[in-house]
């Protein structure tokens, strides 16, 4: 360990912090006798003391702050708690607990976290930038709060994500957390119910819109390059209309990209390929059918699309096998309503307005379900996707739990053990007729914490669309026969952080070969991703 800082200094900064942990010459040193208890503890101990504490509390929201806490006192043994064991804590830190907790940001408000830049620092944003007080950033996940998960407008209280999201690029791939950055881009609510609460935190007032809108995140950007030259932007949680404009304005600039169109589409297109192990049928065969038509779902078709060009269709013909239905029915070229994103996915067909019956019109093979509405996924559906597919790809991947379109015991029965199942939040295991199917959870976080992980070993200059089929195929070729055979189509969440490098060393190897890298090719790609890892071990 090595600090300039002494005594309670020590103790109240999270990344020097060790509590119980800390050694005896290490107390003398660092002026800490008479501070802590005498009785010194290993890290092991400490996890299991945490692992004891948090196993006490009433509820997940208790959980997540709890560890927001830890977070904030001592950063090692929080790191180090998630990594012990990833598959309990993943949905504590992030979602669907997260959604609560953003939903209830400013009335459990508590130490703060990241940069909060209000749209009111027009002019001022790298002023504002230069507050933080790591010289070196390499990753900044940025909100405006607009549409958190599938709860809405959440203003400043979608902090939590941006949070949580880097929590995992640490806990799940190794990326140092002392090079990640959290912002929240605080331009207004339109949350009614917020601006008349008087412990709201942001500004109160609507959210600005238009020229002046593009023009503070347009100042956003070019202020990260000057700042952190070295810096990816992920975008999370803004809405479609301004999703898929700032994504395609800036992914040929700078390093950015757009978790929850581009991870989401990897991490849809990482289940087909393991679904397609399943039912022996190749990608180009496959016909799927999307609940919902907004930059999810035109991310997941488009990677889709692009997937299927590489196994021999053209684009055309593989955006034909990718439909989309929406609140409207299905989209057909004959709408006036669709966005510009949209329609290159409308098809030549008569309107359709009854999801079951564009199901029985178009046979997808497989049905996508990123509506953000629960229960749509209707017994009719699955019963009829089960009739047109020997094993139909069911997947509900809306967010939080509460959002499912249908879930993992309603799929399985209603397909009669038939479905290939995976859903965006967790779902227990279920029995059907003495059989056991673990659903499979198609969870980002085997794509982005990877990601993040590839570029933060190779310095990545951009981010391309191709990285994530990459990514996708890496996920999917980690999934064992036994688990195949059980229904699960991801890698397990206990093992995270091996199926990370796994995919991160995919991705570098692809960033090296197409002349994105910063830095020089290593002689072991392996053991350059591995010896830049975070480790959270006491120094």
């Amino acid at each position: 360990m090595s600090t300039p800082a002494y005594g309670y200094d020590v103790l109240h900064n999270p990344r020097l912090n060790q509590g119980s942990a800390f050694s005896l010459e290490q107390r003398k040193t660092y002026r800490l006798e008479g501070l802590l208890p005498p009785g010194v503890n290993t890290l092991e101990l400490q996890i299991a003391r945490t692992h004891a504490e948090l196993a006490h509390l009433d509820n997940d929201l208790q959980r997540y702050l709890f560890l927001s806490d830890l977070q904030a006192r001592n950063e090692t043994l929080f790191y180090a708690l998630l990594m012990s064991d990833p598959a309990t804590y993943m949905p504590i830190v992030y979602t669907p607990t997260v959604g609560e907790a953003c939903q209830k940001f400013d009335h459990v408000f508590r130490a703060t976290r990241g940069m909060y830049i209000p749209i009111d620092a027009r002019g001022r944003v790298k002023e504002l930038l230069r507050n933080w007080p790591e010289a070196d950033v390499r990753f900044i996940v940025v909100t405006d709060g607009e549409r958190i998960l599938g709860l809405g407008d959440l203003g400043v209280g979608g902090m939590g994500i941006p949070i949580g999201k880097l929590a995992l690029y640490t806990a799940c791939a190794g990326v140092p957390p002392m090079h990640c950055l959290p912002v929240t881009l605080d331009v207004g609510t339109n949350n009614v119910a917020l601006l008349e609460d008087p412990l709201y935190l942001g500004l109160k007032h609507e959210r600005v819109r238009g020229d002046a809108y593009h023009a503070f995140v347009d100042e956003f950007v070019d202020a990260v390059q000057d700042v952190y030259p070295k810096c990816c932007i992920q975008w999370e949680d803004f809405a479609n209309f301004n999703a898929v404009p700032l994504l395609a304005r800036f992914r040929d600039k700078v390093c950015t990209y757009n978790d929850d169109i581009q991870g989401t589409a990897a991490v849809a297109l990482a289940g087909i390929y393991a679904a397609l192990r399943i039912s022996k049928q190749k990608l180009t065969d496959q016909r799927f059918l999307f609940l919902g038509g907004g930059s999810a779902a035109t991310g997941i078709a488009e990677l889709i699309s692009e997937a299927m060009v590489l196994e021999g269709l053209d684009i055309d013909t593989a955006r034909a096998r990718n439909s989309l239905f929406d609140v409207n029915g299905l989209m057909v070229k004959s709408r006036t309503d669709l966005a510009d994103f949209q329609k290159i996915f409308a098809i030549d067909h008569e309107p359709v307005d009854v999801f079951v019956d564009a199901v029985k019109a178009l046979k997808p093979t497989g049905i996508i379900g990123v509506s953000t509405v629960p229960q749509l996924f209707s017994q009719p559906v699955i019963e009829a996707m089960s009739e047109l597919n020997e094993r139909p790809i069911i997947f509900p991947y809306s967010n939080p739990t509460s959002r499912s379109e249908c879930t993992a015991e309603e799929a399985y029965r209603w397909s009669k053990g038939q479905a290939i199942f995976a859903s965006g939040s967790p779902f227990p295991p279920v029995q059907i007729d003495g059989r056991q199917f673990v659903p499979g959870q198609g969870n980002n976080v085997y794509i982005f914490p990877a990601m993040g992980m590839a570029v933060f070993a190779t310095e990545a200059t951009r981010v391309t669309q191709a990285m994530f089929i990459v990514a996708a195929k890496a996920v999917a070729e980690q999934v064992s026969g036994e688990s195949l055979d059980k229904g699960l189509i991801y890698p397990p969440q206990s093992s995270i952080f091996e199926a990370s490098m796994h995919v991160a060393g995919a991705v570098a190897q692809y960033i090296f070969d197409h002349q994105l890298a910063r830095v020089e090719r290593p002689a072991d790609l392996v053991a350059h991703i591995r010896s830049a890892a975070y480790s959270p071990v006491y120094r």
